[in-house]
């Protein structure tokens, strides 16, 4: 569950960012794409604002709905410690001596 949850936020999440990048800016929405009016012929110039706004409102509901769902997820589970950062050295452990090594005489 948790799988598909995260790959349903990382996957909105990137169709979010494309979306803002192509709605109309000072310029205009989609004119970078194909020299102008070509690209934005596809649909009308008012269409097209709808469009990406409702698309773009549907997916910014599907992140913020997958973002509190993935942390009210992670809440409740247990973690394990992985790393050896995360566990405390044991108080029993002690540093193994070096032992005394002849030296070369001349």
């Amino acid at each position: 569950m948790e799988t598909v949850l995260l790959v349903l936020h990382l996957l909105t999440a990137i169709f979010l960012v494309c979306f803002i990048l192509m709605q109309r800016s000072g310029g205009g929405a989609l004119d970078g794409l194909g020299g102008g009016s070509g690209a934005s012929n596809f649909l009308s110039a008012r269409g097209t604002s709808n469009f990406l706004t409702k698309t773009t409102a549907i997916l910014a509901t599907i992140f913020f709905i997958t973002s509190i769902s993935l942390s009210l997820y992670y809440k409740n589970v247990e973690r394990k410690a992985n790393s050896i950062i995360d566990t405390p050295p044991a108080a029993t452990e002690t540093m193994p001596e070096v032992p005394n090594v002849p030296t070369a005489e001349k």
